[in-house]
């Protein structure tokens, strides 16, 4: 294999060639005189010819070395652009950016910030790559990913984005035929489908506060790579499924499917950022990040306050000495613990009026983001008991 050319040492040349000094261009080049003289030297013998005569007191070119300055000086002339084109792109958003993104995501929440993103930004362009596959970033050559997961690849930097949680979904029709499961492992007598792009697709991972886990390997007739393609089965009732939040949104917030197994948790899942291990990357890449960031995470707010995202607080209730009168005072407290999301003020509120005067058990404190306390006050004090209120609410919600 031949050798490459010694841009350094020709560099060097060109510049020693430019101001006629060794010490001059030791100057300019922060370099030691030594060192100039000695690449010099080893440039001669490399090419086998004299480039420079000097004296002690001048230095002259020889012929060769006026025929290789001309050369030698537009190879420093293209190193010193090149260098201030990358410094520039590095400190100054512009150029290209490669992005990869998964199918469904990239087109409801990426794609719709673009705009705002090029008014921001006009020097920077993008290449946006939608795949539900798995892509490999630093093969495919891209400069950034994002990825719906519970862990990135290690090999990769990751920067959390906004959270995205991951629910067990079923619709009204397929639990009135084949009834509602009440633990983890009765999926096995359910038909589940399955979305490919969950890195554990074929293992179902349940688990409890208490510690208590549960795995299931789903069966049933249909595996897609894309969380849309399966809610029209889902919604018909062909099955029940595992989706992220951000595609089953809507089918949510119209109830056509129901949250599963709600005392039992996911892997949580978030949108990650993730690039090429390395140095410092362009700036173009780090404002895009946090444009993503700021607006990803915006999106998630104004959702919850439209009343599209769910929170699930579970709550352990010790036994408790319950007096019988409901009181407003008593709902507000628990009501803004919750919305507050204060559990230790949860556990210590006494918030059901039974027909017994103890209660030993689990509340599922289930509420919409963001609504009003008295609004969800006044839902459950319109029973008869509070117990009947919360069952009624988790039934609406």
């Amino acid at each position: 294999m031949p050798k490459l050319p010694d841009l350094e040492r020709l560099a060097i040349f060109a510049k020693v060639a430019e101001l006629r000094s060794f010490a001059r261009t030791a100057d300019e080049l922060k370099l030691s005189k030594a060192t100039v003289s000695k690449a010099i030297a080893r440039l001669e013998a490399k090419l086998g010819t004299r480039l420079i005569n000097r004296t002690s007191r001048r230095l002259a070119l020889t012929d060769a070395g006026r025929t290789l300055s001309a050369r030698a000086a537009a190879v420093l002339a293209e190193g010193e652009a090149a260098e201030s084109e990358a410094l520039s792109q590095s400190e100054n958003p512009r150029g290209l950016a490669r992005l990869a993104a998964p199918m469904s995501f990239g087109v409801l929440y990426v794609a719709p910030l673009l705009p705002e993103f090029f008014r921001l930004y006009p020097e920077v362009s993008i290449d946006l790559h939608l795949s539900d596959a798995i892509i490999d970033v630093i093969g495919e050559g891209f400069d950034a990913a994002l990825r719906i997961a519970t862990l990135p690849d290690s090999s990769l930097v990751a920067r959390r984005l906004c959270e995205m949680p991951l629910y067990l979904l079923g619709a009204p029709s397929y639990l009135a035929a084949h009834g509602r499961p009440k633990h983890p492992l009765q999926l096995s007598e359910h038909v589940c489908l399955s979305y490919s792009y969950q890195l554990t697709q074929d293992t179902w991972r349940f688990g409890k506060p208490s510690g208590e886990t549960a795995h299931v390997r789903p069966q049933g007739p249909l595996r897609v790579n894309n969380g849309e393609a399966m809610l029209p089965s889902l919604i018909a009732g062909v099955g029940l499924g595992m989706l992220p939040e951000f595609i089953a949104r809507k089918a949510l917030a119209s109830k056509e499917l129901e949250i599963l197994l709600p005392e039992w948790t996911l892997p949580p899942g978030a949108v990650y950022w993730v690039t090429p291990p390395g140095g410092p990357k362009p700036k173009r890449i780090d404002v895009l990040a946090d444009f993503l960031s700021t607006h990803l995470s915006r999106k998630e707010k104004e959702a919850a306050a439209r009343g599209l995202e769910f929170q699930v607080l579970r709550v352990a209730i010790t036994p408790l000495t319950i007096p019988r009168a409901r009181t407003t005072g008593q709902m507000d407290g628990l009501l803004k613990a919750v919305v507050e999301k204060d559990t230790q003020r949860i556990l210590g509120c006494t918030i059901l009026a039974a027909e017994a005067g103890e209660m030993i058990g689990t509340v599922q404190a289930v509420m919409v983001a963001k609504m009003p306390a008295t609004a969800l006050r006044d839902a459950v004090l319109s029973h008869p008991t509070m117990v009947e209120g919360f069952n009624a609410l988790f039934a609406a919600l």
